[in-house]
């Protein structure tokens, strides 16, 4: 399909025909808008500081919410507040030994993302 480009109606190219076969391919091979959303939304979490370090050191090791507060030198409360958002995403699990809940990755996949985010910061 040949269609030439008018420059009012989108960035100029060079370009002067729209590729059909590569568009339908890309289209065909799209995520659902509502994947894409919660992928997007799951990017957001990395996005904050204070939540990479949590991840980092529950990479390292299963800690309680006092234990985190300590190494992170932060407040319990807000230690509390990153956790829960973590946990409502999936990338922290937690489990009971008494009165003490315990934190830890919730799976390998967490630990892959962030170091491949570490490998590319550091090129």
């Amino acid at each position: 399909m040949r269609k030439k480009i008018d420059c009012a109606e989108t960035e100029c190219c060079d370009c002067i025909e729209i590729h059909g076969e590569c568009i339908k391919k890309v289209i065909e091979r799209m995520p659902a808008e509502v994947t894409l959303i919660d992928l997007a939304a799951l990017f957001k979490v990395f996005g904050d500081p204070t939540r990479v370090k949590l991840l980092y050191v529950l990479i390292q090791s299963e800690l309680c919410v006092c234990d985190l507060a300590e190494v992170l030198h932060m407040t319990q409360s807000a230690i509390s507040h990153q956790l829960r958002i973590l946990k409502q995403m999936k990338l922290v699990k937690s489990r009971r030994e008494g009165k003490t809940v315990f934190y830890s990755l919730a799976d390998d996949h967490i630990q892959t993302i962030l170091n491949q985010g570490m490998e590319h910061v550091m090129e």
